[in-house]
């Protein structure tokens, strides 16, 4: 979950930009073993999903994150 809302718009830079306020980000394939992960395939795939203009997330039924912003916090 990008928390980060000191970035103003997506860079191209994928590092950068799944750290971006108000989107999602999702790694598909291969861990990073210097993390502690065990997941092994031959790709690692980041998906950046923004949520900022009409998304919503939801953890067990409730929501969490609407048009980018986190229910019931003000990180700004």
């Amino acid at each position: 979950m990008g928390t980060n809302y000191g970035i103003p718009r997506a860079t191209k830079n994928i590092l950068f930009d799944e750290k971006l306020g108000g989107t999602i980000h999702l790694a598909v394939g291969r861990s990073y073993e210097k993390t502690g992960g065990k997941n092994d395939s031959s790709v690692h795939w980041d998906l950046i999903c923004d949520l900022r203009e009409g998304g919503e997330l939801y953890a067990d039924g409730e929501p969490i994150e609407k048009d980018g912003e986190f229910v019931g916090y003000d990180f700004r």
